[in-house]
């Protein structure tokens, strides 16, 4: 399946479209191992009897930073996931609200609407989602936030020449190499980031 910003040329056509990701269900294993990962083993996350006593929610709970780190998995399922042709950075979050609790066991999804898309210069630009993680059934979301996200392309010469004239050609391209080696190593350290993630999904 071609996924919506696989093309990021296609971006402005989506600004306002909103895009739903599928279904995925909150276990204890998952929230037990974002509690080693982050050390944060409060029990109304990681221990179920207690929970079911003693917490107002009469369950445990996922952490609200383990629900607003699946953002980045949501977005891999249904807005695009990372490819050769630019490398995808977190650039941070707005106004990021934790609003309902996600019992475990409970089924989430996100919803991202692109909001804009800000170009700034030499090969970058900055996409601005507002998201929305909803349970399954609830009343009201797990989250909202507002994420931007900015990815890096080569910037074409004749594009580095525009921005600035007084630069020589073998300036210009000097430039435009230092960029791309710069690139490639992001590239390389979200290669690296993604296959410790896969390392930590199969329990190595």
């Amino acid at each position: 399946m071609t996924l919506p910003l696989a093309d990021l040329a296609r971006a402005p056509d989506l600004i306002g479209k909103e895009i739903v990701s599928p279904w995925l269900a909150i276990d204890q294993a998952r929230v037990d191992e974002f509690a080693r990962s982050t050390g944060d083993s409060y029990w109304i996350h990681t221990d179920p009897a207690r929970a079911a006593t003693d917490s107002p929610f009469k369950a445990t709970i996922a952490h609200g930073f383990l629900t607003l780190s699946l953002l980045t998995h949501f977005y891999y399922e249904c807005v695009r996931v990372p490819a050769d042709d630019a490398t995808g950075l977190n650039y941070g979050l707005d106004k990021v609200r934790f609003i309902a609790p996600v019992r475990v066991g409970d089924r989430v999804r996100a919803r991202f609407v692109l909001e804009a898309v800000e170009p700034r210069g030499q090969g970058q630009t900055m996409y601005v989602f507002a998201c929305t993680v909803e349970v399954e059934g609830a009343a009201k979301p797990a989250l909202v936030a507002m994420w931007r996200n900015v990815y890096l392309t080569a910037a074409p010469v004749r594009a580095q020449a525009a921005l600035a004239p007084g630069i020589t050609a073998k300036g210009i391209a000097r430039r435009a190499e230092r960029e791309s080696r710069q690139a490639e190593a992001l590239r390389a350290n979200l290669a690296r980031r993604k296959a410790q993630v896969r390392v930590r999904e199969d329990g190595g």
